[in-house]
């Protein structure tokens, strides 16, 4: 690693001291995930979408081993940066930076995990046993990912009153709309009528099928076949809708009043 300084702040911190950070931010947050949704919580495990790998609880477990050396090497990488980097400890600000970096590496790693292992790979989900599955991998991807990088991506810019500036910022604004976006994909607890947006894979035959699976009844569509009007009056619950291909359901103004182009 290069020995080169950056300048920031208050003070001038070598490439080791800087990735030291991130690198035990991103370790630590391995570690979090691995230790609270594959143990505590048992909400998945590393290979909980893999077919083959569910059958048998031992190859879910190794797995879950494998992981966590490997988060065992990364953190051991940070704590040798951190050793060679010792020398800076006394520097001003070296804490609160220090402390920066972990926070951005430890959202980078829940945001790698997002895309990589939930929508690219889909070798598993942060909870595998609910009817939508989408609405918790974003809910984590907002708290432990966005929130995290920009948090200490604001205590790197500013000095050492920046702490106590970040919720008074537009980030603040920023953060509330990452945060409510998830909650605006559950279904409305109390409304018959809504709107339900499938993937596009989803045939016409299937949305249908899926709309009757819930009790529903079809109302209309648009062109596309993607979005379908619904009423739920017989007492179904659209959150079952989530099962059977839909990517939000929802009872927004918005998209009911798109229904003037669609077709009955």
């Amino acid at each position: 690693m290069s020995d080169a300084t950056v300048t920031q702040g208050e003070g001038r911190f070598s490439n080791r001291f800087e990735w030291a950070g991130y690198t035990l931010g991103f370790g630590i947050g391995g570690f979090f995930d691995g230790i609270l949704l594959h143990q505590v919580l048992q909400w998945h495990h590393l290979l909980s979408g893999v077919e083959q790998a569910r059958q048998d609880i031992r190859v879910l477990i190794l797995w879950d081993g494998i992981f966590h050396v490997l988060m065992y090497v990364i953190a051991g990488l940070g704590l040798w940066l951190l050793w060679r980097a010792r020398k800076e400890f006394p520097a001003a600000g070296a804490d609160r930076r220090l402390f920066a970096n972990a926070l951005v590496g430890f959202g980078v790693w829940h945001i790698l995990d997002s895309f990589l292992s939930h929508w690219i790979l889909g070798i598993h989900r942060i909870r595998m046993d609910v009817d939508n599955p989408l609405f918790w991998d974003l809910l984590w991807f907002g708290v432990f990912g966005i929130v995290p990088v920009a948090i200490g991506w604001m205590m790197r810019r500013g000095g050492s009153n920046s702490s106590g500036r970040v919720m008074s910022s537009p980030l603040a604004l920023f953060l509330a709309a990452v945060i409510a976006g998830p909650i605006s994909a559950l279904p409305p607890p109390d409304q018959t009528q809504v709107v339900v947006l499938f993937r596009p894979d989803i045939t016409d035959q299937q949305a249908f099928a899926a709309i009757m699976a819930v009790d529903g009844r079809m109302i209309g569509s648009d062109a596309s076949g993607q979005m379908w009007a619904v009423d739920l009056a017989s007492g179904g619950n659209p959150a079952n809708l989530y099962r059977y291909g839909a990517l939000l359901v929802s009872n927004s103004l918005l998209p009911l009043g798109c229904f003037s182009w669609t077709q009955a």
